[in-house]
């Protein structure tokens, strides 16, 4: 492990190996903490803690909700808790303090304010029963940190470690303590007996008198290391069990006498006869232990511990004591010189602040002090002596060792500036030194200068405006909420004045002020003081009124109109309270982001009181088994308490499950004459999660019954009608069962308060188990009039193969009369297993040999168990694999492990096979068809139904053609998907055609696994790309785009190898949006992607403008004539929502002109698959033109200014797949030269011949350089030449000299300037360090040129005149966009998106090339190869988004962080590459790297390239041809067996 730097690093590393659960106490679950980003780095990693098998469990908890309530529930059920936090929260959890400190958890408290720490939040809590530890320097973080986790273990006490973390800054880095020191020092023994005890204790708020008991048998020694642990040990079954009797004293902190002075009780008074006495922790106890553990940690380190620390001369007369920030003074103290007032001075610390051990302060000090100074850093002063100043006058003068008292003198440390610490010594000891010194002696600031650290403040997040939106909008202007964050309240706290306690109170001042209100306008209506009569009649009205809201409200303009025209004095003053004519929807809002409802007292009294409050509940807690099983946090239960006071009215609602429900909720809410209470679930993680993330978590929940969606109206009794209704519809009779079950309905009926029903599992296991079991009964009953044999099938499958391998065979096996029933094998309830007569398992393989994540629940538990018996089933495997797919002969047991395992365990649990495992490789003929043909008769034949007659044929397999001949001219259900918004997701079938709209449907990989395991959908999105023909765009598109990806992605944008904008994280409702978006600036998507001529690329050319012009117009009208004629994209992206009456459609222009609903050129089935063509103009190939189905040359006239044709290659393509050698990449063959006046023909011609003789059956082989190599280049060609009627000349002479960018200021013919900038991987964002889109965007408000987007991903600023040079120049300094001071291999390097959006990626790229080329440039640098340009790519998957074939050196995913590595590319993009080394690690590849720049820079020619050098020293051997990609590869592929 890297070594440690800061001390709240090392405190987490401690933390998360000594404990079951950590709570991280951070300013927002979205902020991180001192301590946050290293819990979640190790909790990514998913190691293991040292007390437990698994990882522990890291939980974010907000620093404003109660923090510590969350340790209650994990300590009651025997785990191991630790908290990382500030010291804010000290403080406001005193209640629970004086609890938890008889429990072994153990608080990592950071102290605040950074710059200043304040010691009194320490102090303040000493009496609280905690043992409090205190380090100083970075290794002490560490140690000390460990002594408190040992600490705790052993003595079954609370530990608070408290530390400055500006007090370590500076020190240097160090090593972390093994594994085998930590483990060993935490004695895991005795941490494995606390973890074996349960608590049964159910009180949060109230003593019930748990204490920490040492049960105590042969006396032994004091302070040994053995008697501490033998202790522990047998301490550890009594800790849950003794309870202290009433009166019985604390034996810790229980009063400041007890605790400032040594009291060591004895045994003597014993009278008991047993061998053993059962007695409190004490603090000799404390001592015995946490010298024994220092003992332990002296021993195997060196370093050394007491309680009390002194450095200094063993002569010293004078000594500081400082609770507080001791970093400044220790350096100071160490170089005094001999003539400073404090030289020769001592420096007292306590490493044990509590129990305060008064005695052991005498022993260690010297003999000669005669003056101590007390520093304390504490600026809240509640005595007039400090705290820590008592506790030294105590010990020091009432021990009798102690040779003479010293003269002891307080002083309140202030902030010390480190320029005037030695003035501050200076003053210090000319108090203690002086004949009457003084007391209190402030030194330094009191208030230190503020300083950026991590804020704890309160803000409400975003997302909870979806139910702020709905009391806007249900009342308007009556809507009044008492504690919103942002209302002024003088003199009180945001933080108080937020919460519900206080709102409420605010509320019932409100209603007594409206009260007389209503008194005073009874009174105004019967006197004659207004100036006419109108008033009176109207302000009667009114008052007959006040307290029915429809009638008081409609009636208040009125009244306020007239009060306004009739100018008395009485009128000016009822005016005055205007507002109060208005009958208020009062409302109280409870969030744990803001408005923390502490102890749920602000529910408690709104209901207590009886008043007509509204209380909206936020939960915000997403569903788990952990939330659901603590029930201090279920807020689900608020809606129990209320209903059991029976003067209620309860509703549990979730605005993303059903936005009506909400509606009525709140509607009768206000309507009910008393206390409301709704309770309203919006999940999230973090503060900025999306609604899509929310309306997963919510629909999950919902339907697990986690959170029941039901209504409570205690008044309809009255009426003869229920007062329950529970709205969750798709789960009513379960939930309704539940509540039958666990007696919740009689209790409601009979109104016996209970706040939090102890049920014996959540709701959400509940109703999963039911879920289970009802699919299973369901299936069952369904077959019951089916005769044969009954057949259960089990997958696991993450691409689908594997499910549609289990679908397809129950179908078989119905079709045979067998019983079939087909589950994922995580559906399944595994106890019916032994009772099941067949069983088919089908899994497919995931990463490196995993179950797929829909089956690894059933491996485990089938892996784990002893006591599944299964001798009387009968079964057979089927796995799905690739045998080539991890090359390498170590790990050839990979290759369909997980169905080899499966079929060894059930064999091993007495299972009988139905037939041996078959293996289905994706390398056979038929892929995994060709095992599964073999496997399958087999099982027949053991069922006994392999000879039977008359089945029915199978449909044929639904393929791309079929989709789109379906699709009616692309269309098919899109518009109905939109429209579905239970999901989001659209279906297979249309996600297929959205490509052909720009449009292909995603999911968050990084996510993915993580939902799956929670059960819910991936985090579906949507990726758009935009066509921009030659990847020219103007300013106000720029702006457009820039708006789109900000409106409606994910706030970036990404310039593509395609020469065009694409946006990510476009969730479901926000496509049709950001498609009108895109073409209200005359741009379009259509035939950005699919199986059409996508987007037509060109060179930038920023140097020779007419030509670019020239060049640029000849691809437009290729784009324009090769377009997809269909008006699908009109009708499902542009149309007008409400426009059902096609009558009354108004024209909306359309940036393609789509008017006729048919494809003269594509037909209905289109192409057989994607068509790309670029242009590309000698010398510079930055198109890449010989990776295109049409590679257009641009040549020159005579004049060498202007274009006269273009030379036409054929048959490019990127796309392969591993290890299929009948797929590779493939250069363009020459056709030959055609005028620029008719290419836009050619193109078309090429085009048709491909859609004509195109594979359709096989889309691996379906691209045009199969066609062309199938067919032979003559025959194209003479089929080209037959459709268009004319032939290609022989080709024009041209150069090319490379594929790269040219970076930097340009000017061209007309003396514009141009400016191409480098944008890595093409992704524009902000950063805190780069803001690269905000400044993009401020060029583009002044710029009147265009921005050419290059092949390369990078960005051309084109055509500044000279008057606006220096401004635009001075916007790229000022956004740092002008900085091109990067390798030549950085310039140089590509990459496509790969994680975490794209669905076909393996491994990282764009998020990894940048920081494997950081990890190369000191190479370079050494080698003196830093501007050198070598052509370096990266793709995720070997479909080749950016060209890696054509790469001098590529990187092309094969798993997660394993890679394809290939050598001998071509410079000018002509030559193709070839494997070198396969399914290598980032080590591996520097290990190649290194060594290879290194011997370039050495032995290459004058002007000789990287990808030519590796082919001349023979570590490559050339590529000539496409079908020569996968012969003399440097590293041949084992076959894995």
């Amino acid at each position: 492990m890297a070594s440690i730097t800061t001390a709240a690093e090392a405190v987490a590393r401690i933390a998360y190996l000594s404990s079951n659960v950590i709570l991280s106490v951070q300013p927002a679950l979205a902020a991180e903490s001192e301590f946050s980003e290293h819990l979640h780095a190790y909790s990514a990693s998913r190691l293991p803690s040292l007390v437990a098998k698994e990882a522990p469990e890291v939980i974010a908890v907000r620093h404003n909700v109660d923090p510590l309530l969350s340790a209650f529930q994990p300590l009651r059920s025997g785990k191991l808790v630790s908290a990382t936090t500030s010291s804010s929260i000290l403080l406001p959890s005193i209640p629970h303090l004086y609890r938890l400190a008889q429990y072994p958890i153990v608080l990592h408290v950071s102290l605040h304010p950074l710059n200043g720490p304040d010691y009194s939040e320490i102090t303040a809590i000493r009496q609280c029963g905690f043992t409090f530890l205190q380090s100083e320097t970075l290794q002490e973080a560490q140690d000390i940190a460990l002594t408190a986790h040992a600490l705790a273990i052993r003595s079954g006490k609370g530990v608070i470690h408290f530390f400055d973390l500006a007090n370590s800054k500076k020190d240097r880095p160090i090593q972390p303590g093994s594994l085998e020191f930590v483990r060993e020092v935490l004695d895991v023994d005795s941490a494995g007996a606390i973890q074996l005890r349960k608590d049964e204790s159910t009180s949060l708020y109230v003593d019930d008198g748990r204490r920490a008991t040492i049960t105590q048998g042969i006396p032994q020694t004091p302070g040994s290391s053995s008697g501490a642990r033998g202790n522990a040990r047998e301490t550890s079954p009594q800790m849950a069990a003794e309870k202290r009797s009433i009166g019985e004293g604390s034996s810790i902190g229980s009063s400041i006498r007890e605790s400032s002075v040594d009291s060591r009780p004895t045994l003597s008074s014993a009278t008991s006869v047993e061998s053993t006495v059962i007695r409190s922790v004490t603090s000799d106890d404390i001592y015995d232990y946490v010298t024994a553990i220092w003992s332990q940690i002296a021993s195997a380190t060196g370093r050394r511990y007491q309680i009390f620390e002194y450095t200094g001369p063993e002569d010293a007369v004078s000594a500081l004591f400082v609770f507080g920030s001791t970093g400044l003074f220790v350096d100071e103290l160490g170089e005094a010189r001999s003539a400073d007032e404090f030289a020769k001075c001592g420096l007292i610390t306590a490493r044990l602040y509590r129990p305060w051990i008064g005695h052991r302060l005498a022993q260690l000090l010297p003999a000669s002090i005669r003056r101590i100074a007390v520093l304390e850093q504490i600026r809240r002063k509640t005595t007039k002596w400090g705290p820590v100043l008592l506790d030294m006058l105590t010990s020091l003068r009432s021990d009798p060792s102690a040779n003479g008292s010293p003269l002891i003198v307080g002083h309140q440390l202030g902030y010390i500036e480190p320029s005037t610490v030695r003035q501050a010594l200076r003053g210090i000891f000319q108090n203690l030194s002086s004949s009457s010194p003084v007391q209190n002696l402030e030194v330094g600031s009191s208030e230190a200068p503020r300083q950026s650290s991590v804020q704890y403040g309160l803000t409400q997040p975003t997302v909870e405006n979806a139910y702020m939106k709905i009391l806007d909008q249900v009342f308007g202007d009556r809507l009044y909420v008492a504690n919103r964050l942002d209302a002024p309240n003088a003199g009180i706290s945001a933080t108080i004045a937020a919460t519900p306690e206080y709102g409420f109170g605010s509320l019932l001042a409100r209603k007594d002020r409206r009260n007389r209100f209503v008194g005073e306008v009874q009174t105004a209506a019967g006197t004659r003081d207004f100036g006419t009569d109108v008033p009176q009649h109207w302000l009667s009205k009114w008052a007959l009124s006040a307290e029915d809201p429809q009638k008081a409200n409609s009636l208040a303009p009125d009244v306020i109109a007239r009060l306004s025209t009739d100018g008395s004095r009485l009128a000016s003053t009822l005016l005055e309270s205007k507002s109060l004519f208005f009958k208020e929807s009062q409302w109280l809002i409870g969030s744990d982001a803001w408005a923390y409802d502490l102890g749920n007292s602000g529910v408690h009294h709104v209901i207590a009181s009886g008043a007509n409050v509204n209380m909206l509940i936020i939960d915000s807690q997403p569903w788990s088994e952990r939330a659901a099983a603590d029930e201090a946090r279920r807020k689900k239960d608020i809606g129990l308490y209320a209903m059991n006071f029976g003067n209620a009215y309860v509703a549990s609602v979730a605005v993303y499950s059903s936005y009506t429900q909400v509606l009525e909720a709140m509607i009768e809410a206000d309507q009910f004459d008393g206390p409301s209470v709704v309770v309203a679930y919006l999940p999230y993680n973090k503060e900025e999660d999306s609604p899509l993330t929310v309306l997963q978590e919510t629909k999950k929940a919902v339907d697990l019954g986690y959170w029941p969606l039901y209504r409570w109206n205690p008044n309809k009794e009255e009426n003869g009608e229920p007062n329950f209704s529970l709205d969750s519809e798709r789960i009513k009779q379960e939930l309704k069962e539940f509540l039958r079950r666990d007696n919740h309905l009689t209790q409601l009926m009979n109104r016996h308060p209970k706040f939090a029903a102890n049920l014996s599992e959540s709701y959400g296991t509940e109703v999963r188990a039911l879920q289970k079991r009802r699919a299973k009964d369901a299936y069952n009953t369904l077959l019951e009039g089916l005769y044969g044999a009954p057949m259960t099938i089990l997958f696991a499958s993450d691409n689908g193969n594997a499910e549609s391998l289990a679908k397809r065979l129950g179908s078989r096996g119905k079709a045979r009369g067998l019983k079939t029933m087909v589950m994922a094998m995580d559906d399944y309830p595994l106890e019916d297993l032994p009772t099941e007569e067949n069983v088919v398992m089908l899994t497919s393989t995931a990463g490196q040999g995993e179950f797929p994540q829909n089956g690894r629940s059933f491996w485990d538990a089938v892996k784990d168990t002893t006591e599944l018996d299964l001798c009387q089933i009968k079964y057979a495997v089927f796995a799905l694999g690739d045998s080539h797919y991890w090359p390498r002969k170590e790990d050839k047991i990979y290759y369909n492990k997980p169905g080899k395992d499966l079929d060894a365990r059930i064999s091993f649990l007495g299972g009988k096979k139905l037939a041996d495992v078959g293996l289905g490789d994706d390398q056979d003929p038929d892929s995994y068809q060709t095992g599964y043909a073999e496997w399958e008769p087999k099982l027949w034949q053991a069922l006994g139904v392999d000879k039977v007659e008359g089945l029915p044929e199978e449909p044929p397999p639904i393929t791309n053609e079929d989709i789109k001949i379906q699709s009616n001219f692309l269309r098919g259900t899109i518009a109905e998907g939109l429209k579905d918004t239970s999901t989001g997701a659209i279906s297979a079938s249309d996600s297929q055609l959205t490509k052909f709209h720009g449009t292909y449907m995603q999911d968050d990989r990084d996510l993915r696994d993580e939902r799956k395991a929670q059960g819910l959908e991936p985090a579906y999105s949507f990726m758009i790309r935009c066509r921009l023909n030659g990847g020219v765009a103007t300013p106000d598109q720029w702006l457009q785009m820039d708006s789109i990806s900000s409106s409606f992605g994910n706030e970036t944008m990404k310039l593509t190898t395609r020469q065009t904008f694409q946006f990510h994280g476009v969730v479901k409702s926000k496509l049709k949006p950001a498609m009108r978006g895109i073409n209200k600036a005359l741009m379009t998507t259509i035939a950005a992607c699919g199986d059409v001529n996508r987007n037509i690329m060109v060179s930038p050319l920023p140097t020779r403008s007419a030509f670019h012009r020239d060049v640029h117009r000849v691809s437009a009208r290729i784009s324009d004539h090769l377009l997809p004629s269909t008006t699908a994209y009109h009708e499902i992206w542009l149309k007008e929502d409400d426009s059902s009456d096609e009558k009354h459609i108004k024209p909306i222009q359309v940036a393609g002109d789509a008017v006729v609903d048919k494809e003269p050129l594509y037909g209905p089935t289109y192409l057989p698959r994607k068509f790309k063509i670029t242009i590309a103009v000698p010398p510079h190939n930055d198109t890449d033109v010989y990776a295109h189905d049409i590679g257009l040359i641009a040549i020159k006239d005579a004049s060498g200014k202007r274009l006269e044709g273009f030379n036409v290659l054929v048959g490019g393509g990127m796309g392969v797949t591993h290890n299929n050698k009948k797929t590779y990449p493939r250069t363009g063959s020459m056709l030959g030269y055609f005028p620029a006046s008719q290419i836009h023909l050619a193109c078309e011609k090429i085009m048709l011949v491909q859609r004509d003789h195109g594979d359709r059956k096989n889309r691996k082989h379906a691209r045009l350089k199969y066609t062309i190599d199938d067919m032979g280049l003559d025959v194209f060609r003479s089929k080209v030449e037959e459709l268009l009627e004319a032939r290609f000349d022989e080709p024009r002479p041209f150069e090319f000299k490379s594929n790269v960018d040219t970076f930097g200021w340009q000017k061209d013919e007309f003396g514009m300037n141009h400016f191409l900038m480098f944008i890595e991987n093409g992704r524009v964002e902000d950063t805190a360090e780069f803001p690269m889109k905000t400044g993009l965007r401020e060029i583009a408000k002044v710029h009147k040129g265009q921005f050419r987007l290059t092949p390369n991903q990078h960005l051309c600023l084109s055509g500044v005149p000279d008057e606006d040079l220096e401004m635009i120049k001075g916007m790229l300094k000022k956004y740092k966009l002008d900085n091109l001071h990067f390798s030549g291999l950085r310039l140089s390097s590509s990459a496509c998106v790969a994680f975490p959006t794209c669905g076909l990626a393996m491994a990282e790229s764009e998020r990894y090339l940048p920081e494997l080329i950081t990890k190369l440039e000191d190479c370079l640098e050494e080698n003196g190869l830093r501007q050198d340009s070598i052509v370096m790519r990266m793709t995720g998957c070997p479909n080749g988004c950016a060209r890696p074939w054509l790469a001098e050196v590529a990187f092309v995913g094969k798993a997660y962080k394993a890679y394809n590595m290939y050598l001998g590319g071509g410079y000018h993009g002509q030559r193709l590459n070839k494997l070198y080394r396969s399914s290598i690690g980032e080590e591996e590849i520097l290990d190649i790297m290194k060594p290879l720049l290194k011997r370039y820079a050495l032995e290459r020619e004058e002007g000789e390239r990287f990808g030519d050098f590796v082919i001349r020293i023979g570590m490559i051997k050339p590529t000539k041809e496409g079908r020569t990609f996968h012969e003399d590869v440097a590293e041949e592929e084992s076959d894995g067996e």
